[in-house]
């Protein structure tokens, strides 16, 4: 098994480079690019210039590989470049999202597991009731809407009946005023995990049926032990080893998919910039946001992968 993790662990870099190259392949297949904007702004103020001296000035004419090498270059010396138009490092524009992300992130996780874990292991335990029937309708309601639906209807119906409900305009970092800034991030947070409830909540549900079907949960019950006794400390914890692997996929989910509620509730997070960069052809730093979400998605599963096989010493990876 040190064998499997250490080729995941060599893995790493090689998958990150394929991300990112693939990246700058698919970047290269957009219409247009920074200089088109830069030509169509200056062209009534310079009429000598042309895009081609724009193209020459930004490096943007030469092959994608070069500028994929060169651009990685700057990466392993910390360096992501810069914005084509003012000059703003993307480095330091990171070090400003990422946290953003990362707290919206792990907020929608935390809720979706206060909410799913309890209410799926009490449907399985009271299976075929009216409280089983009811959070399975709820669940297969969280996983068809979307997060983009339910933050617009948030903004119609709060602004309607409860605009006290409605988050503050502007962001205020944590470490800065942790009222305003939980204020501002608590809504989206929770319309993120009403989505990732759902899964979890019927994956905790079979999972849980099928352990209490298990011999060893029935001698436990033939033993007169008590219902609690026999769910938490037999049932739950075998339970939750697979649906600790859902947690896993679902936290790199978390990270990749909050771009259209970041811009929904304006957080200024990797989603928005991503957006932003996109929109302003800014690649440098699309680059970088997806360099980001790639290292964040490939560490959590591998970190999955060590922490699943330690929590189950029945898994033995060949």
């Amino acid at each position: 098994m040190r064998q499997y993790f250490l080729r995941r662990a060599l893995l790493i870099v090689p998958t990150i480079l394929g991300v990112t190259l693939l990246v700058s392949g698919l970047l290269e297949l957009l219409q247009g690019d920074i200089a088109d904007i830069i030509f169509a702004e200056s062209a009534t103020f310079n009429q000598e210039l042309t895009k081609e001296q724009i193209q020459d000035d930004l490096g943007t004419n030469e092959n994608f590989l070069v500028q994929w090498a060169e651009w990685l270059g700057g990466v392993v010396r910390g360096d992501f470049g810069e914005y084509f138009r003012g000059g703003k490092s993307v480095g330091a524009e990171l070090k400003l999202r990422v946290p953003v992300t990362l707290e919206l992130s792990v907020m929608a996780l935390m809720l979706s597991l206060f909410i799913a874990l309890p209410i799926g292991v009490l449907s399985a335990i009271r299976q075929d009731t009216l409280m089983d029937h009811g959070s399975r309708s709820v669940s297969i309601f969280m996983l068809a809407a979307p997060s983009f639906l339910l933050g617009t209807l948030f903004f119609v119906f709060a602004g309607r009946w409860a605009g006290w409900l409605l988050p503050p305009l502007n962001y205020v970092d944590f470490w800065e005023d942790p009222v305003a800034n939980l204020q501002k991030m608590w809504v989206p947070a929770v319309i993120l995990a009403f989505g990732l409830s759902g899964s979890v909540m019927r994956l905790t549900r079979s999972q849980m049926l099928e352990v209490l079907r298990q011999d060893y949960v029935r001698t436990a019950w033939s033993k007169g032990l008590r219902e609690r006794t026999v769910v938490i400390r037999h049932a739950v914890k075998n339970a939750f080893i697979p649906v600790f692997s859902l947690i896993g996929v679902q936290i790199t989910i978390l990270v990749s998919g909050s771009i259209v509620i970041e811009n929904i509730f304006g957080l200024p997070g990797l989603g928005q910039m991503l957006l932003d960069s996109l929109m302003q052809r800014e690649y440098l730093a699309v680059q970088g946001v997806l360099l980001v979400v790639a290292v964040i998605v490939v560490v959590v599963n591998f970190v999955v992968d060590i922490v699943y096989s330690l929590l189950d010493p029945r898994i033995r990876y060949a």
